[in-house]
């Protein structure tokens, strides 16, 4: 039994003395786990309030250049498994967690969350005081800060944490996207469509239930890299173009944000957009976008969808967020954040354009926000 009450798998003499320092001189100690010869981690420290499904937050692509603590005090009581993974790879840049489970149980487990961390590459840091480090990062903001087994100083990871880059200015998707294009189509086609509809996925950090639920409603798929300019895109004859999810600082994918403009302004395509892709369509229809204290992290946060009056219980993961007042006036406000009212969706009144800035995907109402998916196929349709 350790300070804090708790048993530890490794023996005393055998675990490894880790810590988490802050931009502004914050300390928390514990004991690495994970990968644990990699010393030292930088990123931007921000937690999330979902109390299980770790393994999917670990390899959601939008968490790339993050140090994630998890609110749950214990994590990995069920494993990791080959199914969960929502991209190829975890991308978090750390992970903080109250109690690292020693034992765990599950039948679809292939292997201990320690192992998954260890192969994948990541530091993680356990027996962590996560409330005061979470109403520590409620009161003053997400901010930088260092994960290291290192011997150095308090003040020297300090200052590492002050050189690392700040999240504010980074365009990240190029490090998250797909290497290359590829298809994907379900075994069956609506049998209301004549042919299946094709839609070209732009990929800033997509998840893979975003994927299956739009085959799941029939579509083909063509996911491409955000890199993709319009001429690729228009050279699939698209039917629809999806914007997928993903990490840093949306007004940072300068590149995309001119394409979409002339994409736009073709007025052919529907567009759906999600999360990031929210964000970017928002900036290519003149809007701006600003960056939130602590972001919207979680699977329970409440979105009133302003055309229907029903209200969807979702899941979130963002540090930006849309500022309603730039928008223009073409454009219709859908959905609001009931935490704190930001923006959560909106729609084009003369095109077929509309997104969310939630995950429709993820499912924890677990149905309530598939009508969208429904959506965009019929602006397909109707297009």
């Amino acid at each position: 039994m350790d300070e804090f009450g708790s048993m530890n798998g490794n023996a005393e003499g055998k675990r490894k003395p880790a810590r988490l320092v802050l931009e502004n001189g914050a300390v928390f100690r514990g004991y690495g786990f994970g990968a644990l010869d990699v010393t030292r981690q930088t990123g931007e420290v921000v937690f999330t309030t979902s109390i299980t499904g770790y393994q999917e937050i670990l390899t959601d692509p939008s968490y790339a250049g993050q140090i994630v603590t998890m609110t749950n005090p214990l994590m990995g009581n069920y494993g990791a498994n080959s199914e969960d993974m929502e991209s190829r790879c975890p991308f978090v840049s750390g992970f903080v967690v109250r109690e690292a489970a020693e034992r765990y149980s599950n039948w679809r487990a292939g292997e201990s969350l320690d192992k998954f961390l260890e192969e994948n590459g990541i530091l993680g840091i356990e027996q962590v005081d996560t409330r005061r480090l979470v109403r520590l990062l409620r009161s003053e903001g997400a901010m930088r800060g260092v994960l290291s087994t290192e011997s150095l100083t308090d003040d020297e990871l300090v200052r590492v944490a002050l050189e690392s880059p700040k999240m504010a200015g980074l365009d990240l998707t190029k490090g998250v996207t797909t290497r290359e294009p590829y298809d994907m189509a379900g075994p069956t086609v609506n049998s209301s469509w004549k042919k299946p509809p094709h839609v070209v996925v732009l990929d800033y950090g997509i998840k893979q239930n975003i994927l299956r639920k739009l085959v799941d409603h029939g579509a083909q798929l063509t996911v491409m890299p955000s890199t993709t300019t319009l001429e690729e895109i228009l050279e699939q004859k698209p039917d629809g173009i999806f914007l997928s999810n993903g990490p840093g600082d949306p007004d940072a994918v300068k590149d995309t944000i001119a394409m979409l403009k002339h994409l736009i302004k073709r007025e052919e395509h529907p567009i759906f957009g999600i999360c990031l892709g929210h964000q970017l369509l928002s900036l290519a229809l003149g809007g701006q976008t600003y960056k939130l204290k602590f972001g919207h992290r979680g699977a329970n946060h409440p979105v009133k969808n302003l055309l229907s009056e029903k209200i969807e219980i979702t899941s979130q993961n963002h540090g930006f967020a849309v500022d309603w007042k730039s928008m223009p006036n073409d454009c219709e406000l859908t959905h609001l954040n009931l935490n704190d009212h930001t923006v959560e969706g909106f729609r084009h009144n003369k095109l077929p354009i509309f997104a969310v800035q939630y995950h429709p995907e993820a499912s924890p109402g677990p149905h309530e926000s598939d009508y969208l998916f429904d959506q965009f196929m019929e602006s397909i349709r109707k297009n």
